[in-house]
């Protein structure tokens, strides 16, 4: 597979799905050859042990909806090698959540769609298409979201192309990376997955008041407007650390750039992002006079 093609953006772009019955229903009446994807016995599958997804979340919903209507959306799939007499296997690239329900609501068959890719291609898939539900966590979000830049190289603009967000949206996800472990864990054992909230709690300098601010937004119910109103009226405003400033003065003086942070500390990966986003931004942007 070409370097062009190996980036995938969920489905491949000359895939184009239909999730209901209608299409699920030709999938038994096609040619292999004229189908996009096929029926298949449910024993034949297996889930992937590397994909992404480890917490699959209450599946009972989703088992009476299969037992009453089936399988709606196919699985993504690969096909194995053939080590034995079985038949034809395939491993999920994505929806194991799918294929769990259809074991607990009893189905022998379930519409896959097979596709041709590497080990490291598939988790990619899984990667953007886990990125793409509803019920993801900011946590989980910003995790997923370092996982394609450090496993396969994506830019904050590319991430958001693919998962069909903002870029805005992405920085602000990948900032809550740098919330502490243990403030991590008190605002899960909270409750708090308010990305908003959290980010005002990151402008907290340390750990042990981080964990303090998260308690009281649950005990007091405190909203993000609550929580900026009190760092704007804190007696330790003046104590509080610079923004960040990063500078350019080349020895030629053409020009100079200087660009200003929120927060006091900035990774040299995420002044490569910003610097990424300024870049882009320009090259689909007519230049105007200043």
């Amino acid at each position: 597979m070409s370097s062009s093609t190996a980036r995938k953006r969920g489905l491949p772009e000359r895939v184009r799905m239909r999730h209901d019955n209608h299409f699920v229903d030709q999938l038994t009446k096609r040619g292999e050859e004229e189908a996009v994807g096929r029926i298949v016995p449910l024993a034949s599958i297996e889930p992937d042990a590397n994909q992404p997804r480890n917490v699959m979340g209450d599946l009972d919903e989703l088992t009476q909806s299969v037992r009453d209507k089936g399988v709606l959306e196919p699985l993504l799939v690969r096909e194995l090698e053939a080590e034995d007499d079985r038949g034809t296997r395939y491993r999920i690239i994505s929806g194991e959540r799918r294929y769990r329900a259809a074991l607990a609501a009893g189905l022998a068959e379930v519409p896959v769609v097979p596709m041709d890719v590497t080990d490291e291609e598939a988790l990619e898939i899984a990667l953007v298409e886990n990125l793409q539900r509803k019920d993801l966590t900011p946590f989980e979000e910003a995790d997923g979201y370092r996982a394609l830049q450090e496993k396969f190289q994506y830019t904050q603009e590319q991430i958001a192309r693919a998962v069909g967000k903002s870029r805005t949206v992405v920085t602000e996800s990948l900032a809550l990376r740098k919330i502490p472990g243990r403030v991590r864990e008190a605002a899960e054992a909270l409750g708090i997955h308010t990305k908003s909230l959290l980010l005002e709690v990151l402008k907290v300098e340390t750990p042990e008041e981080q964990v303090a601010l998260l308690e009281a937004v649950h005990k007091r119910g405190l909203s993000r407007d609550d929580l900026r109103r009190q760092q704007r009226q804190s007696p330790d405003k003046s104590q509080r650390r610079q923004p960040y400033i990063f500078n350019v003065r080349p020895q030629d003086k053409r020009f100079s750039l200087s660009l200003k942070f929120k927060q006091s500390e900035v990774s040299k990966q995420e002044l490569i992002d910003v610097l990424e986003g300024i870049l882009s931004d320009l090259r689909t942007t007519d230049l105007q006079a200043g």
